[in-house]
């Protein structure tokens, strides 16, 4: 186990956010030590806007044995495996499931807490089991009896993904190979600046970008945030963005539509008092 204090903006794909104590665990005894007070769950950071002051709490990663996975996908996988990574070695095995999740840039435990996904599929799809730590053991769980719903799930309190079985069909890699580039398809308009992902749900038979686009909100600046000039419903770093800079901004969207955020929120932040501009 490795223990640590550093900026949580460096273990985030946003580029956003203060310190805290970051506890790397790689197996059963590390997690119960690190759980000994109070704590929040990290995985990849890419759903994530992390207060300027950082956390109080101690921050967890799943390493070492939480992250480990059989070549052909086979029994359990660890929450700290890269979805991409597994996408990747699903379509070498010709194996479905998972081309839904595609440019999803999360660790399963992540995509597992708030099914993260695509309008081609989501995690929950591809679930068979999940393995949860909480009240000091590991429980095991069907994934009908975890509360999924678009962008949602109803884990227990406190509760962290430590492993999961995919349920995936046989196929060929010619065809999983196509669906994912399907997926990618329909990416093509997403940018490349940092950015923690979608910003908002889409709300019922709508998307929220195209709500923020018809608002004529696209390229609107505070300080270093900017709403994406190529996609509206992503916020973006230009380069030493602060919390309250994208907090600002996601007020500045809600003020006018009335759209849930989809990002996970660390920390109490104010929306900075810069001047917005377009």
């Amino acid at each position: 186990m490795k223990i640590v204090r550093l900026p949580l903006a460096r273990l985030t794909t946003l580029g956003v956010g203060g310190e805290a104590e970051v506890w790397t665990v790689e197996t059963l005894a590390d997690l119960v030590q690190a759980t000994q007070a109070p704590y929040r769950v990290l995985g990849n950071g890419s759903n994530l806007l992390v207060s300027d002051a950082g956390v109080a709490e101690r921050v967890i990663r799943l390493s070492g044995e939480f992250a480990e996975w059989n070549p052909d996908l086979s029994g359990w996988v660890g929450a700290g495996a890269l979805v991409p990574s597994l996408l990747q070695a699903s379509a070498r095995l010709g194996l479905s499931g998972l081309e839904g999740l595609h440019g999803v840039p999360a660790q399963v435990g992540g995509a597992v807490k708030m099914n993260a996904g695509t309008r081609f599929g989501e995690m929950a799809d591809a679930l068979e089991a999940v393995e949860l730590f909480h009240d000091g053991r590991l429980h095991h769980y069907r994934p009908s009896e975890l509360g999924f719903r678009y962008r949602h799930s109803e884990l227990p309190e406190g509760s962290i993904v430590t492993r999961v079985k995919l349920k995936l069909t046989p196929s060929s890699e010619e065809a999983v190979r196509a669906k994912i580039a399907l997926v990618d398809a329909a990416r093509k308009g997403q940018p490349k600046k940092k950015s923690a992902g979608c910003a908002f749900k889409n709300p019922p038979g709508d998307s929220a970008g195209r709500l923020i686009d018809v608002k004529g909100l696209k390229g609107t600046t505070v300080g270093k945030a900017m709403i994406s000039l190529e996609h509206g419903n992503f916020l973006v770093n230009l380069g030493g963005a602060t919390a309250a800079e994208m907090y600002a901004l996601i007020r500045k969207v809600q003020a006018v539509l009335p759209l849930e955020v989809e990002w996970e929120i660390w920390g109490e932040i104010a929306p900075a008092e810069a001047e917005v501009s377009r």
